[in-house]
């Protein structure tokens, strides 16, 4: 199930339906989601679900399945197995037989290609920048691509992202939204080196979460 990448308005009618009747939710921080559900005064009992979950809490979870629970697994924000643990369960659920609905909503992905206004309707998604193994690799390869490269990155390495991108391809046009739909969202456009100095010269404006798109 999505849930809001930001804004908690995002959430759509049938996903706090489903929260309301799930007998319990599967989260990565039941902090977080628990901001959600105060928001829209849902009381649910929530479970832990990251990637760390053990074997023996997939099998809770699949015999619970069995039994005919309404399970709900939903991420910190945005829709569960788009760069997130919740695929492997997914794949786990299907194997044993049982049925699995999909609850769209907020995505940073579409959000910000369609905020940035790239031409044509087709790129490609890279998920998150390795971040320390195959991280040259990971830039290097982006010539490879014939569309619009769209990933995310964290606070803690936007500058460095910025860095290798000029380095690599100097006369990209690039376009960095930061925290979609967030009380601070922004948008900027231009190449890795412009983008690099505005960051630099204000830091405040390197906190976040980052969408680039590189076209």
């Amino acid at each position: 199930m999505a849930t809001p990448i930001g804004n908690l308005e995002d959430t759509t009618y049938r996903a706090v339906r489903v929260l309301k009747e799930a007998d319990y939710i599967l989260c990565e921080d039941t902090r977080v989601t628990g901001v959600l559900l105060k928001h829209y005064e849902i009381k649910a009992k929530l479970m832990r679900y990251d990637a760390h979950a053990s074997e023996r809490t997939h099998e809770t979870i699949l015999a619970d399945l069995a039994e005919g629970k309404k399970i709900a697994l939903v991420s910190d924000a945005g829709t569960p197995g788009i760069s997130d643990p919740g695929v492997y369960l997914v794949q786990k659920v299907r194997e044993a037989g049982e049925m699995i609905d999909v609850i769209p909503g907020p995505s940073a992905v579409t959000a910000a290609v369609s905020w940035a206004g790239i031409s044509g309707n087709q790129f490609v998604f890279l998920g998150f920048v390795p971040q320390k193994k195959g991280r040259e690799t990971f830039f290097k390869s982006l010539e490879t691509y014939e569309l619009p490269v769209v990933f995310f990155e964290s606070t803690h390495r936007i500058l460095k992202t910025l860095t290798s991108l000029h380095a690599e391809y100097p006369e990209a046009k690039v376009y960095v939204a930061r925290e979609v739909t967030k009380m601070y969202e922004e948008l900027l456009v231009g190449s890795a080196e412009e983008l690099f100095e505005i960051l630099e010269e204000e830091p405040v404006r390197q906190k976040g979460e980052f969408v680039v798109i590189v076209d």
